[in-house]
């Protein structure tokens, strides 16, 4: 029985090609849609697993109230992780004081590479269970060492053995190696960790532990925890939620009016649950799951719509095989049985198919998406997961036919009385409405995540981001001979002008309170954004100054002045306020000096804080550069990499366009995007397929009736009008469905952001054309096909 179940099948599919084609074409780009997607969500699902202590591993973050509303910040001040320690030492395994994973300069002899790293206490080893290739997890206990990564051990040493080699951070830290471990995974938060050097080597270099005047009130650093084995998360949270403000309260710390709630963040939410608004989580990358796993569902059910589609309008084909069968004695079950074999092995072959596909597909994608994803081929769940995700595919696809065509009454079908009936067709309508509708909706999305993301690309950003390049001074070399590398760039005539900040300007991450001024609610809790400058930096990046002047350096009284944005004037209610004096606690007065226009220095997403810049002698970290604009930018960077190196020979040339920069800030939206208009695309082209097997159904099933009106004089414009006013008629009424849907769900995703485009009609009105003109061309081919046959063909049978 079992043979004749799968050999009929195998009949039934040779023999009508064009419609197997299209349900296992169909199904097989439903299915590698869905796949991709699963890959993606399991790797999404699976960030930061790969730590055997991932269930007890957290960040100690802060809710402070500002303005009224809850800020949440991950910095921590410096001496929060003794305190956690101290106070709290039998509910923590690790309590881990860290800088900030960035780049660093690692230098052997006169070979130097760029490599990301961070400084960590020493327990991060066995928090993060390093896997030792060389030496052991201890190794970091010694004060002057450094761990690396098994690929920074092989760029800085090659094949040779790297243990007790001395190796340079920066050219000013020396440190040893006193191991090497595996890299970290790449779907983790930590997989560009690539060395570690001692927590205890950056405080004695930077002078951490003396010199802040008020160490609470800077919250610079990370604080990473592993909770005591029999430990509960939440408990712990909430039992260390006033650490800083009782330490604040004991020193009268004008920083307590922030009444900061210190918290854990498990390392589960990390990636996914990243978001927090007034102090609560609210979301993240799970909403791209969600996003994602509800596309695949459906593109996987459109292409199960097709099968369903396609099956149940060949009924009448197949209602004598149904009638004889029940009438030499098959009972029900066994012709559902029948389908559902006819339907599993479609899905067979379409599930092999998709595999093909998605191995082909996933270079494209991992590029699109950011992701080194492979196929699991050697685990047994996915074999498991996949078979079975392919049977249930088979099983939904073949439900509605094999139960729909086992239900016919045999004496009916072989007396020939057995008609199919208008009504019949209201289900396969129902189900084009349905992949219509979804295919819009998805289009609909599309479009409006790329008005949303040309919508902020187009703001004003408030200074001139063209031809202008940021050098990152990751050792002292530069900032100590910064006048003589300024005037020799200056001289080359490549550059227009040049200047120095504390960090970028698409990131300016500083912020600070304490700050006084004329007329202030003493009870207001202020944020500031500071950004400590040179004097040519307004010339270099082109801001527009509203009111009042530049800095210069003709003027010695700068060095205690203050330029403020449009923001900041907002927030400190001064109508005019050049010369204005501004009290700031640690640093003394300063006399704004001028106003600028509103710079875009974050996300531009978000509204512009109020941002001071000053004057601010010292080391700075970024080196600014305004190439000539009639010269060419290739010469420019050789000059520039000439004079570079003149001053820092050992130090690598690394440079990014600052208008590159700010263009990252859109990367999260337009991979999304991205991914979002493949999927919106391939469910177009599975809905397409479906109604071009469709059309071919439908004219088949007319074709005497079309010989018939021929022979009585209809035209070829008549009979294509008749079998495609049916399709358009389905296609507006799943518009009217999917516009008001598409509306609610792309409105609702608009919230997140506060800067953001309004949903223009006319995106509802292409969308609509493009459907009705899509349908049009898929069902036209077949239906002219049709009304241009001759009808001494059709009708010679009769």
């Amino acid at each position: 029985m079992l043979r004749n179940y799968l050999k009929i099948p195998w009949r039934n599919l040779t023999k009508n090609k064009i419609s197997s084609l299209i349900n296992i074409g169909g199904l097989t780009i439903g299915m590698a849609v869905a796949m991709l997607i699963g890959l993606w969500i399991y790797s999404e699902l699976t960030f930061d697993r790969n730590f055997p202590n991932y269930p007890r591993i957290a960040q100690a973050m802060q809710n402070q109230w500002i303005n009224n509303e809850t800020a949440t910040w991950d910095g921590e001040a410096y001496p929060l992780g003794p305190e956690l320690r101290n106070k709290y030492g039998s509910d923590f395994k690790h309590v881990i004081m860290s800088g900030w994973t960035a780049s660093h300069i690692l230098s052997v002899n006169e070979k130097n590479i760029q490599e990301s790293g961070n400084y960590m206490e020493p327990g991060v080893t066995d928090m993060l269970s390093l896997d030792m290739l060389k030496g052991s997890r201890d190794g970091l206990q010694l004060p002057e060492s450094i761990l690396l990564s098994q690929s920074a051990a092989k760029a800085l040493f090659g094949a040779a053995d790297p243990m007790d080699k001395s190796v340079e951070v920066d050219h000013k830290l020396t440190a040893k190696v006193s191991g090497v471990y595996r890299d970290l995974p790449f779907n983790s938060s930590f997989g560009d960790l690539l060395f570690i050097c001692p927590w205890q080597l950056l405080v004695r270099a930077e002078h951490y532990d003396t010199q802040f005047n008020n160490p609470w009130g800077a919250s610079w650093f990370q604080v990473l925890v592993q909770i005591a084995d029999k430990a509960d998360m939440d408990r712990v949270s909430a039992k260390i939620k006033n650490v800083k403000l009782n330490a604040l309260d004991n020193k009268k710390n004008d920083d307590a009016r922030f009444r900061p709630v210190i918290f854990l963040h498990p390392m589960s939410k990390w990636h996914l649950y990243s978001n927090f608004k007034n102090g609560v989580i609210a979301g993240g990358r799970i909403q791209n799951v969600w996003l994602f796993g509800i596309i695949g569902i459906f593109v996987l059910l459109l292409a199960c719509i097709n099968f369903m589609n396609l099956s149940t309008a060949r009924s009448e084909k197949r209602a004598r095989e149904v009638g004889i069968r029940k009438s030499i004695g098959s009972l029900r079950r066994q012709v559902i049985a029948q389908f559902y074999c006819e339907s599993l092995l479609i899905a067979v072959f379409a599930f092999f198919a998709s595999l093909v596909v998605v191995q082909l597909a996933l270079p494209f994608f991992n590029q699109v998406a950011d992701k080194k994803m492979s196929i699991l081929w050697k685990s047994p769940l996915f074999w498991v997961a996949g078979i079975g995700f392919g049977l249930m595919t088979g099983l939904i696809a073949g439900s509605y036919p094999a139960l729909y065509l086992s239900s016919f009454r045999p004496v009916k079908v072989l007396k020939g009385t057995f008609r199919v009936g208008r009504l019949a067709a209201i289900p396969r309508q129902v189900l084009v409405v349905l992949q219509f509708t979804v295919s819009a909706v998805l289009i609909i999305g599309t479009i409006i995540v790329y008005k949303q993301i040309q919508f902020a690309k187009d703001r004003p950003v408030g200074y001139d981001k063209n031809n202008l390049i940021r050098i990152p001074l990751q050792t002292e070399e530069i900032n100590k001979q910064y006048p003589a590398i300024r005037n020799e760039l200056m001289e080359s005539g490549v550059v227009a002008s040049v200047a120095e900040s504390e960090s970028r300007i698409t990131d300016i991450y500083i912020t600070n309170s304490g700050l006084t001024w004329k007329g202030k609610d003493p009870s207001l809790q202020e944020e500031f954004v500071t950004l400590g400058i040179t004097p040519e930096f307004g010339k270099t990046v082109g801001w527009k100054i509203k009111e009042g002047r530049d800095f210069s350096a003709s003027f010695l009284s700068d060095s205690s002045g203050f330029i403020i944005n449009e923001a900041a004037q907002r927030y400190l209610g001064f109508k005019s306020p050049v010369g204005e004096t501004i009290t700031w606690n640690g640093n003394g007065n300063f006399r704004i000096i001028g106003v600028v226009k509103d710079m875009v220095t974050r996300s531009p997403y978000d509204p512009i804080k109020q941002t001071f810049f000053y004057l601010r002698n010292g080391p700075l970290s970024n080196l600014l550069i305004r190439i000539n604009p009639n010269r060419s930018a290739s010469a420019a960077l050789s000059k520039i990499a000439a004079i570079y190196h003149k001053y820092a020979p050992s130090t690598p040339f690394e440079f990014q366009y600052v208008d590159e920069e700010y263009a990252r800030n859109f990367d999260n939206e337009e991979r999304i995007g991205k991914l979002a208009s493949c999927f919106a695309g391939l469910a177009v082209f599975i809905s397409c397929l479906g109604l071009f097997g469709m059309a071919s159904f439908v004219a088949e099933q007319r074709i005497k009736e079309i010989g018939v009106r021929k022979v009585l004089g209809a035209s070829v414009f008549n009979l294509w009008r008749l079998l495609s006013r049916d399709f358009i008629v389905l296609i507006i009424i799943s518009l009217f469905l999917a516009i008001p849907l598409a509306y609610y769900f792309m409105h609702r995703w608009l919230l997140n952001y506060p800067y953001r485009e309004n949903i223009a009609w006319w995106i509802f009105g292409i969308t609509a054309i493009g459907a009705i003109v899509t349908t049009m061309a898929t069902v036209s081919y077949q239906s002219i096909k049709a009304a241009l046959m001759n009808p001494v063909r059709s009708l010679r049978s009769e």
